[in-house]
This record gives C-alpha cells, sequence and structure tokens, in this order.
C-alpha cells in the first residue's frame, strides 16, 4: 500500500482521534484507572426543583449512548492506528488481501474489504 496515503490516514485518524476526545470531555471525564478507554458521563446539576430534576434525567439518559457510540470510535481508531504502526493497516483481516484506498477513504477504521464484508453480512 503506498505510503503516502498511509500517512495521508494516519494523520485523518489522529485528528478524528483527538475531536473525539474533545467531545468526550465536554461531557464525560476519562476513568484514568480503566484498563481500555472508558468515560464516565457527568450527571448535570441545573438545581432542585421538580422541572430541574426531571431534565437533569432525561439529559443524563440522552448522553450515555452518545458516551457509548465514541468510545467504539475511539476505540477503532486506536486499533486502526496501533495496525498502522504494525504495518498491518488496510489489510483485510478475513481473507488478507489490501482493503481498496476509496474503502479506506470512506471509513478509515475498516479492518475488511468489501466482499467480506458483504459477505459477513449476507448482501452477496
Amino acid at each position: 500500500m503506498n505510503k503516502a496515503f498511509i500517512q495521508e490516514m494516519k494523520e485523518q485518524l489522529e485528528m478524528e482521534l483527538a475531536k473525539l476526545f474533545k467531545d468526550l470531555t465536554g461531557f464525560a471525564t476519562q476513568d484514568e484507572k480503566a484498563k481500555r478507554i472508558d468515560f464516565v458521563t457527568k450527571f448535570p446539576e441545573f438545581g432542585d426543583d421538580d422541572d430541574e430534576n426531571a431534565s437533569e434525567i432525561a439529559d443524563y439518559s440522552n448522553k450515555l449512548p452518545l458516551e457509548s457510540a465514541l468510545e467504539k470510535e475511539l476505540r477503532d481508531i486506536q486499533k486502526a492506528l496501533a495496525n498502522i504502526a504494525q504495518n498491518k493497516y488496510g489489510i483485510c483481516k478475513y481473507c488478507k488481501s489490501e482493503i481498496s484506498e476509496d474503502r479506506l477513504r470512506a471509513r478509515p477504521t475498516s479492518t475488511s474489504c468489501i466482499a467480506c464484508k458483504k459477505t459477513l453480512t449476507q448482501e452477496m
């Protein structure tokens, strides 16, 4: 695979990683003791009135799935960056063939080629 392309993907992944950390730290704190990436959503404090308490619960409940989704994206990006460091980036984990640059541009964290992905999702 082209070294310039891999460098481009690495830079894109690093930028996205920084953005995700920034987004997550806006409403959650990182659990430094956890063995893997783990953030804890902060429970908001709007006040003591019933309507404020209801808003706190709604806000917290809305952020939990967002936290989970962003953490998954972070793990995927870190795995892709590790693959770059180990010269394994862009290789399908199933058939070991090279993943197309078009697919990696569309989804830089892809770990499977289109053919294997279609087979896995039974789209063929």
